[in-house]
């Protein structure tokens, strides 16, 4: 059964008329077809009963074609993408459409119950969560390569980080991200984070014109997008020698990364796989200063379902791709993250990356 089959198939099962899928993402996983509609409409429409339609901006339709083998209906921008939707439905019975609720914002669910008498809503957003969830051999392949360029980007930014005493992170970050370029990455599946010293204790930091410290560690988190696939990984190194307390925090990080990591395999769930990264920390004194879950999934997009260690437990299978990235951040004095992203084998995990964990001093 094809993937659109299954969505029909969900349809008949719950009752629902049709979907609406307006997730760019979720398009080109059901579909092939990549594009970013930006302000403008993509809709793609499954039924139960005849073929899908795809509906696009007029300046995608011809792409579009290319890509799927049945109708594809654009827009201009002078019409109203909403009224040619109702005629492209004209007498059927529209009540309850499938949507998915984490990306239908409300000018788009107004435009639909415009046009759509008393309009109901079902969320298709789970199913097509455990649509992704389970990873092909293809997407696997597809992952280990976006995980060898995150591997050569650590390769750079290692290099060019220890070329000089008057580099900058956001000279690090540009020249990580030309490199790529010339390779022929397009684009960094998000923005590249390399943090010196005490800056690395804020998880989520932003690089800047900010020189880069000497016998400090230096945190870099960073991926790339490659044939639709998102690799994500995170290293912390040393520019000249750390101090032992700094190199402390940083041996507890990895030990915990690395228990977790080995302890994943089919039949665990995602909260032990979290309490192992977890009780290593804590053990060690540092629990308060792990303020974030153990890992996300991946895949199309850097984060997916399953989230380790979220509000929701899930049981591991294999086929699926997270990532483990425990850490620890003391404000105003160290933050230390070590991450990989794997896939689920028959009897454990493999990694998409392969740089080092051991603590690398340049």
């Amino acid at each position: 059964m094809t993937k659109l089959q299954q969505i029909s198939k969900y349809l008949e099962t719950n009752q629902l008329d049709l979907t609406f899928i307006t997730n760019p993402t979720s398009v080109a996983y059901l579909t092939g077809f990549q594009m970013n509609p930006h302000e403008r409409i993509l809709g793609l429409l499954i039924f139960t009963d005849r073929e899908p339609l795809l509906f696009t901006p007029e300046l995608e339709v011809e792409k579009a074609k290319s890509c799927v083998s049945f109708d594809v209906f654009g827009y201009a921008d002078n019409e109203n993408p909403w009224l040619k939707i109702s005629s492209l439905l004209k007498g059927r019975t529209i009540s309850k459409m499938a949507v998915e609720f984490d990306h239908l914002i409300l000018s788009k669910s107004d435009g639909l119950k415009s046009v759509f008498d008393g309009l109901m809503f079902a969320n298709l957003t789970p199913f097509i969560n455990k649509m992704r969830l389970i990873k092909s051999s293809d997407e696997i392949e597809k992952m280990r390569i976006a995980g060898d360029y995150a591997d050569k980007c650590f390769e750079i930014g290692f290099s060019f980080a220890s070329s000089s005493d008057f580099v900058t992170e956001m000279d690090i970050v540009a020249k990580i991200e030309f490199e790529m370029k010339r390779m022929g990455v397009s684009e960094m599946s998000f923005e590249t984070m390399v943090l010196t010293g005490a800056r690395a204790a804020n998880p989520h930091g932003v690089s800047e014109p900010v020189a880069i410290q000497r016998n400090k560690l230096l945190l870099f988190d960073l991926g790339v997008m490659s044939n639709g696939y998102a690799s994500d990984a995170t290293r912390t190194i040393a520019i000249g020698a750390p101090s032992d307390f700094d190199r402390k925090i940083y041996e507890i990080t990895r030990e915990a990364q690395q228990a977790a990591f080995d302890f994943v395999k089919p039949g665990v769930t995602a909260f032990e796989v979290d309490k192992v990264a977890r009780d290593v920390i804590n053990k060690a004194g540092y629990g308060e200063y792990f303020t974030h879950r153990t890992g996300h999934g991946i895949g199309m997009n850097v984060h997916e379902f399953p989230s380790i260690g979220g509000a929701e437990d899930v049981t591991i299978e294999k086929g699926m791709c997270f990532s483990i990235e425990p850490g620890i951040y003391i404000p105003e004095r160290v933050g230390v993250r070590v991450e990989d992203c794997l896939y689920v084998t028959e009897n454990g995990a493999e990694s998409f990356t392969k740089t080092s964990k051991d603590l690398l001093i340049v």
